[in-house]
């Protein structure tokens, strides 16, 4: 079986490992989601990773409720991100944006308007002081221009230089909205039955398909429990058909951010559905929360995964893959700089050649 260091392709996308770097929202666009200089820096860092899937980035101004993301629905933006995906091509690394629409998460003091789900929900409180909103149900026109809106940002994508897009389906997120029954309240085709909950998601990545390519196009699922309060009372009733749905459209892979008990972020009871993915999704499964480097070994090697994502292990080691590869210690990130504007805490983490010196 291979190893974490073994090459893989992933639909046209060639990677030189099985490292992945998962999306990681950090902040440092303009106020009007433009991509700037730093990042050409922070992501250049990182090209060691097999692929890089890119923060979260929106399709809409509707869909983009958090201030300084980057987006891919303006010509300043789409201009901005080319020199970030030459540099990490230049260092010998490879790139997928991640398009995202934050559906009933989206904020209006950010968006300028109310946020699309669904169904008419809001999300918990996350603070007291500021609860979400309650978010529009999307008519069948709405849902007819989000997805022109994904197609158009994966056609951005390329035109920037992407390598291809991951969808953002996960963590609780419009496309998560439409597939967990206790935020899709609905009674027409898009909700009720799992097959209808599942429409919305798949008609949405056929139709990235068509604009870029299958082999170009990913998805990011959360199958298994509660994420800002999305859940599903039978998760695996609509996540291992809708897994199956995305092996018959030929996807380039199909990444699971999967909680556990002990959970850094989110912790659930709900079994990880991977062992039943496996058996309907043919194509390349990465897998991703949590992970340390001898259990990520074992999951690639078992062949239980094709790759694994990192996270937050990349944040403070942007030689992530040759530390595993060496058996290094991996340095502390610090929460506190994870969303803040300047370099600190983004590009001022030192290489293991850097810290030796």
């Amino acid at each position: 079986m291979p190893s974490l260091f073994d090459p893989i392709q992933l639909g046209d996308i060639p990677a030189a490992n099985r490292i992945l770097m998962a999306p990681l929202t950090r902040g440092r666009a303009t106020d009007d989601h433009v991509p700037t200089d730093l990042m050409i820096d922070y992501y250049r860092q990182r090209a060691g990773a097999g692929l890089i899937i890119s923060e979260g980035t929106g399709v809409s101004r509707q869909g983009l409720g958090w201030p300084n993301a980057p987006g891919l629905w303006t010509e300043p933006q789409v201009e901005a991100w080319k020199p970030v995906t030459d540099a990490v091509h230049a260092a010998g690394g490879r790139i997928v944006a991640q398009i995202w629409h934050m559906g009933r998460l989206s904020r209006p003091e950010v968006i300028g308007m109310t946020p699309l789900s669904s169904s008419a929900t809001r999300a918990p409180y996350h603070k007291e002081d500021n609860p979400y909103v309650e978010a529009q149900a999307a008519t069948l026109d709405d849902i007819a221009r989000a997805q022109d809106d994904y197609a158009t940002a994966a056609r951005n994508a390329i035109r920037a230089g992407f390598d291809g897009v991951q969808i953002h389906g996960a963590n609780g997120y419009l496309i998560d909205q439409f597939l967990r029954d206790n935020t899709n309240l609905r009674d027409d085709d898009y909700g009720g039955s799992p097959e209808n909950r599942i429409r919305f998601m798949r008609e949405t990545v056929a139709r990235v398909a068509d604009a870029i390519g299958a082999g170009r196009t990913a998805i990011r699922l959360s199958p298994n429990g509660e994420t800002q309060g999305a859940d599903d009372s039978d998760p695996a009733s609509v996540f291992v058909p809708a897994a199956a749905a995305l092996d018959a459209l030929g996807i380039a892979f199909l990444e699971l951010r999967e909680q556990a008990p002990d959970g850094t972020f989110g912790r659930t009871d709900v079994p990880k559905l991977s062992p039943q993915i496996r058996e309907v999704f043919k194509r390349p499964l990465i897998l991703n929360q949590d992970y340390s480097a001898e259990a990520a070994a074992a999951d690639v090697e078992s062949g239980r995964a094709d790759g694994i994502a990192f996270g937050r292990k990349f944040i403070a080691n942007p030689d992530l893959v040759e530390r595993l590869r060496r058996g290094a210690p991996l340095a502390e990130d610090n929460p506190a700089t994870w969303y803040t504007k300047g370099p600190e805490g983004y590009t001022d983490y030192p290489a293991l050649e850097a810290e030796a010196a």
